[in-house]
């Protein structure tokens, strides 16, 4: 009986990169771009994980990850390492080389030779980029984090009933995190930029609702959501689901993935957006200070160009 497996090849390039766009001017380019259009560029240490699938074979494997090293060689590493990204490839020429236009040419560069899954980019550890063969759909991940306290208790319960179900999580002065936070989204390539959302904005978003308002408090006390919610991973992960699902939709892009890291033994992560129909239905009775839409930028303070890429 056949046997289907996916495995992954790790690989890693250093390049630069510049964003600029010739037909704006030197101020449209930084008003977009900020000092991301500083000539002659700026640079990554940029790793690139591939996904491919098939029957496993009589000698236990996929594909020989040897040859998969060769093609990835040939094809990738040795157009892209040590770079200047944006003449490296002609495609980057149309279309600059953000880290999900990379990983989209990546996958369009191998396609022909390798059974790929996936295409993942990390520009550096807080953000990265997926393609899948979706077109020109992509995923882009920034990473963040809080730090919070809580407790796990139900008011109804005494506290020995509650440590029967929360065990130490239930002291009554309760214990704290530095929570691991990753907003996973996903939107079409535009064809000139590369780039599926304003990254600047996705992080203001993030900021503004999210690690913020939830940044060292004591969640139960500070946060009125979870004086009526106990906060364990699952309910802060849905909750901010619910928190960024239309203002990420603001920014035109779609909400995809919630990944909560509360310890390096726990996590929990939610897929897709909150369920539409309960946050319209809820929109009219929100206590004040509670999201429905994002605020408007010019209210925000956040420039206009796209971050740390």
């Amino acid at each position: 009986m056949p046997r289907t497996c996916t495995i992954y090849r790790r690989a890693q390039f250093a390049a630069s990169h510049r964003y600029w766009l010739p037909e704006l001017s030197e101020a449209e380019n930084f008003a977009r771009f900020g000092p991301n259009a500083r000539f002659p560029g700026h640079g990554h240490n940029y790793v690139l994980q591939v996904g491919l699938q098939g029957e496993v074979d009589a000698y236990g494997m996929v594909l020989n990850l040897s040859d998969v090293k060769q093609v990835l060689r040939q094809r990738v590493l040795q157009d892209l390492n040590f770079a200047y990204l944006n003449q490296a490839w002609p495609e980057f020429a149309q279309t600059l080389p953000t880290t999900e236009f990379i990983a989209y040419a990546i996958w369009q560069r191998l396609a022909d030779a390798l059974p790929l899954t996936s295409i993942r980019l990390y520009e550096d550890p807080e953000l990265w980029a997926d393609y899948q063969g979706e077109e020109m759909q992509a995923y882009l991940t920034v990473a963040t984090h809080f730090s919070a306290a809580h407790r796990l208790a139900l008011d109804h319960l005494s506290l020995e009933e509650n440590s029967e179900i929360y065990g130490l999580c239930a002291r009554p002065h309760g214990h704290g995190h530095n929570y691991g936070l990753e907003i996973t989204v996903k939107g079409s390539i535009d064809p000139r930029t590369g780039m599926v959302v304003d990254l600047v904005a996705l992080q203001q978003v993030i900021d503004h609702w999210v690690v913020k308002p939830f940044d060292h408090t004591f969640l139960n006390k500070d946060i009125e959501y979870f004086a009526r919610v106990v906060p364990t991973a699952e309910n802060i992960a849905l909750r901010i689901q619910q928190l960024l699902t239309l203002p990420v939709r603001e920014l035109g892009v779609r909400l995809h993935r919630v990944h909560l890291q509360e310890s390096p033994n726990n996590s929990s992560e939610v897929y897709g957006e909150f369920p539409l129909e309960e946050l319209l239905a809820a929109s009219e009775g929100i206590p004040e200070g509670e999201p429905v839409a994002l605020p408007a930028s010019r209210d925000s303070g956040v420039e206009a160009y796209v971050g740390s890429r």
